[in-house]
């Protein structure tokens, strides 16, 4: 959640509307004496909103903005339900159960035996899914080390500087040496880079299938194959996680051919967004282990006191079975063929939008969109402004466009990135590349041509 310090503003009040006797003076940041009338509380409320950005012109977000009417009906009618409370919403747990083995195979996880489920389970984003595939290796870790009689005091993971803040918060919240890779030469981490920081206090290492900075993919088959060979060579056993919050429903679909999931063995467990590219609005997200040895028992929760005895692995625990109805919805909807033209259509648009980036001006592409539909691009050559500006003239026509440094090793390279989701047009890409020129332009001093005023 976020943090919010107290405001020196906290006694004024948002007086109410003359032409609405149902809303009286609200308070800003204590809770009102009295009721309102519920629909001017809407109204007040919808008026407060109306100062947010357009979701569809917000190009910094991985996350979903649109969906159909027919999902949006669903989320609807599945508020209430609890999806921790499996024994009164069992079909809602179905649905998970079905959600997480579509995805085990889709991931080509190992048929399970017998009548068993694949392992893994619903989460709410991509975030808590990597804090729980990290507890996971930690607690392998240290298993091991223990029965061995070894020290179990020192666990370190290895990973990318490129990687999402999460990872950084598992390592803090956890307790875990957070080894991060300055870039060198690439934009990602690399798998001599992966094998060489490796040691016997390594749980393992997160290779990343979409870098959150520039829609990269890290090369996961190298660092295994590069882990493989540390394990021949030297006797360390060290584990491969893939975050693909964004790659777990890009790759599959786009890029079949590539070896990233359980088809290395090396692979012990992925975790993905729902509510990026997984088509679903915020609050989904999945992670999956390879076999029930990867996920250590003690990890798992028995509850009863919900009526009937439920196992549960989540870091929170009552949350809306909505997102994960959502998430089944799209996969029945779209299916493999329905994915692959949704996610082939917004890296057409990305390349579109590369190509014209670089018509437009002094800038040089870091990607491209061809494998996350995502371009990062930088000033070729600074001429008195900065991303950063270009960043600030852009919300002019109400894009919202994140500025930011790349990771150690690249830190001196400022770039701008552009996310293209479902939802964004082949139409908006033009009035963006339009709204980017005239924005270049501007900044430059060349002020274009203003439009008289008509009636």
């Amino acid at each position: 959640m976020s943090l919010h310090s107290q405001h020196s503003d906290r006694d004024v009040t948002i007086a109410g509307s003359a032409f609405d006797s149902g809303l009286d003076a609200i308070p800003r940041h204590t809770l009102p004496q009295g009721t309102q009338d519920a629909d001017a509380a809407m109204r007040f409320v919808r008026d407060e909103l109306m100062l947010d950005g357009n979701a569809r012109q917000n190009l910094a977000t991985f996350v979903t903005t649109w969906m159909e009417p027919q999902a949006s009906a669903l989320i609807q009618a599945s508020l209430e339900k609890n999806i921790i409370d499996k024994d009164e919403y069992p079909q809602s747990a179905e649905i998970e159960r079905r959600c997480v083995n579509i995805l085990a195979n889709l991931w080509h996880a190992p048929e399970p035996t017998g009548e068993a489920d694949a392992v893994g389970c619903s989460t709410t984003g991509s975030s808590e899914a990597a804090m729980l595939a990290g507890m996971a290796l930690k607690w392998r870790w240290r298993a091991r080390r223990e029965t061995a009689g070894l020290d179990a005091s020192r666990p370190n993971l290895v990973m990318g500087a490129n990687v999402q803040v999460c990872w950084e918060k598992f390592a803090r919240y956890w307790d875990v040496e957070a080894r991060l890779i300055p870039l060198d030469g690439a934009t990602h981490l690399t798998a001599d880079q992966a094998a060489a920081a490796c040691d016997e206090n390594t749980i393992g290492v997160v290779a990343v299938l979409g870098s959150t900075f520039d829609g990269s993919y890290e090369p996961v088959a190298e660092i295994a194959a590069a882990l493989d060979a540390l394990a021949a060579a030297t006797g360390l056993d060290v584990p491969l996680h893939v975050d693909a919050a964004s790659g777990g429903f890009i790759a599959p679909f786009l890029d079949p051919d590539l070896l990233w999931d359980f088809r290395l063995d090396r692979v012990k467990s992925i975790n993905s967004s729902g509510h990026k590219y997984g088509l679903v609005y915020p609050g989904v997200g999945w992670v999956v282990w390879r076999s029930s040895e990867d996920l250590p028992a003690e990890l798992i929760f028995s509850v009863d006191y919900l009526g009937g005895s439920m196992p549960t692995f989540a870091l929170n625990f009552s949350r809306p079975a909505a997102q994960v109805i959502a998430q089944y919805y799209t996969l029945v909807r779209y299916g493999f063929d329905g994915y692959r033209r949704i996610q082939q259509r917004s890296r057409d648009i990305a390349g579109v939008l590369a190509s014209g980036v670089e018509a437009v001006g002094p800038f040089t592409l870091l990607s491209r969109g061809d494998e996350l539909p995502v371009l990062a691009f930088k000033l070729t050559t600074p001429d008195g402004w900065s991303v950063y500006d270009l960043s600030h003239e852009l919300r002019s026509f109400g894009w919202i466009v994140p500025a930011y440094p790349m990771p150690e090793g690249m830190a001196d390279v400022d770039v701008l990135r552009v996310v293209v989701r479902n939802g964004f047009t082949f139409d908006l890409a033009g009035m963006f590349l339009a709204d980017l020129a005239k924005s270049v332009q501007r900044l430059a001093g060349r002020q274009p041509d203003r439009v008289a005023f008509h009636h």
